[in-house]
């Protein structure tokens, strides 16, 4: 028996409400990054710092991202349709994935252009003192959208946002690298300035490979941890009724997180039994991580995790009642019949009201009848059970 048992995370409605956030925190970003690149691609070209112009190549960047950013949100809070019966989240993972290329190709961009004139030397400007006002403005206002940013990403559960959040952070770390970096250059150690250049095309490499390989690692369908995966079949096998768990699968969409799992149960519980325990398991999951989106769980009946599985070439219900009226003649009209599939064998169960309703077919009988078929296993007959 598999159930599938999905929530969304939110209405269209709160769906729409995350996006306006995103794009009310993504604007505030992305007009503060185009202000900081301006100043200081201006400031570091008139006051001689190639530390501060790299870094407000940085704060372009960000605009450039924080325009991805708009894009994918929109597209990714859409709510599911018909192509798209799990939702739109893995668009966000893609928008993440090119945000990190982007980032990795502009850092290496200016590495490599300053490791070069750090070879070729010769250097001989040293950055003036509105340097070290711009590196302190951007270090205050990017710290600050960094807290903002952050602080929206967790309440909608975007990783997309989440992630702009630390890109604006490294912007801030960059422009305390540039501060360091003047006053070293003031001092007469004109080659920090470049060699800070080469520092901030690093911290933009190292962010965007993060991002990228995160957004690959979820692509390809990556687990949970270890630790999370273990408390889920933890929360399981501690559920009433469950006798096991195995292959517990797991994978993220966006912030949601997917999983199918196995449940073994005692094998004679009813069909609405074996379902009320995957239920209370869903529950237990869902207590201990709240971003479960989708939980398919399979009831067996045995444990056939290291062992074949029972074979699916076992006859059906009807087949079995056929062989039993060609054995035993017509069963009587209100004889109920159960049968169970366990280790590629078939056993069954005849339930009669009363005595005289059984027409004389007996545990022995229906033994005999059928104990030359390969797939038989056992029989009772239950008379004045329910």
């Amino acid at each position: 028996m598999q159930e599938s048992v999905s929530t969304t995370s939110s209405t269209q409605d709160a769906l729409n409400k995350e996006m306006k956030a995103a794009s009310r925190v993504t604007i505030i970003g992305m007009i503060l990054d185009a202000i900081l690149g301006v100043i200081k691609v201006i400031g570091g070209a008139l006051f001689n710092s190639q530390a501060l112009f790299v870094d407000g190549i940085h704060s372009f960047t960000d605009v450039a991202s924080d325009l991805v950013v708009l894009g994918v949100m929109r597209i990714s809070r859409q709510e599911p349709d018909e192509d798209h019966p799990y939702g739109h989240q893995r668009i966000e993972t893609f928008g993440t994935l090119l945000l990190g290329s982007i980032l990795i190709a502009v850092g290496a961009a200016l590495a490599w252009e300053n490791i070069l004139r750090l070879i070729e030397g010769g250097i001989s400007q040293v950055p003036e003192w509105p340097v070290l006002v711009a590196a302190a403005f951007s270090v205050a206002g990017k710290e600050w959208i960094y807290h903002y940013t952050r602080h929206v990403g967790k309440a909608i559960r975007s990783d997309l946002i989440i992630a702009n959040a630390w890109h604006s952070r490294t912007d801030a770390f960059s422009s305390i690298v540039v501060l360091l970096s003047t006053v070293g250059a003031m001092m007469g150690w004109e080659w920090l300035d470049v060699l800070a250049a080469v520092v901030i095309a690093l911290i933009i490499i190292q962010i965007g490979w993060k991002f990228t390989w995160d957004s690959v690692k979820e692509l390809v369908d990556t687990g949970l941890s270890r630790e999370d995966t273990e408390t889920l079949k933890a929360i399981a096998r501690e559920t009433d009724g469950v006798r096991n768990v195995h292959e517990l699968r797991t994978r993220r969409m966006g912030h949601d997180i997917l999983l199918d799992v196995h449940l073994v149960v005692r094998p004679d519980i009813s069909v609405s039994e074996g379902h009320q325990i995957g239920m209370q398991v869903v529950s237990g999951m869902r207590d201990a991580l709240d971003n479960i989106r989708d939980i398919n769980f399979h009831i067996d009946a045995e444990n056939d995790e290291n062992q074949p599985h029972t074979t699916e070439r076992l006859p059906s219900r009807e087949q079995i009642r056929d062989v039993l009226h060609q054995r035993l003649g017509e069963l009587p009209a209100d004889g109920r019949l159960r049968l169970h599939y366990l280790k590629s064998k078939v056993h069954l169960e005849l339930f009669f009201d009363t005595a005289d309703k059984s027409e004389g077919i007996t545990t022995e009988k229906v033994r005999k009848a059928l104990e030359d078929y390969p797939w038989f296993g056992s029989v009772r007959v239950w008379v004045g059970e329910a």
